[in-house]
């Protein structure tokens, strides 16, 4: 099983994990995304409850085990001001 850290980011009252655009579509769960998650260039910040849960099935059936290397702010993150989440393409 191939092993890949990701980056979860977390201020007091929500946690997105940060992944490659490319990581979800290799997965084939770019379409599955919520409007909850958000973007910002290549990147995709999932939102803790669902999405990030959907990344981690997604994942492991792809035989990768996924490791969340935890930052933590007590100030409203930054993220939540980058775009939402908006899938255009084929899944």
């Amino acid at each position: 099983m191939r092993s890949l850290t990701i980056p979860y980011y977390q201020d007091p009252g929500h946690g997105w994990a940060r992944v490659s655009i490319g990581l979800l579509h290799g997965l084939k769960i770019a379409g599955d995304i919520s409007a909850y998650s958000y973007r910002r260039g290549n990147y995709a910040y999932l939102e803790e409850d669902c999405d990030l849960s959907r990344l981690m099935q997604a994942a492991q059936a792809a035989g990768i085990n996924l490791k969340l290397r935890q930052f933590h702010t007590n100030k409203m993150s930054k993220i939540r001001s980058y775009d939402q989440f908006y899938f255009y393409g084929d899944k």
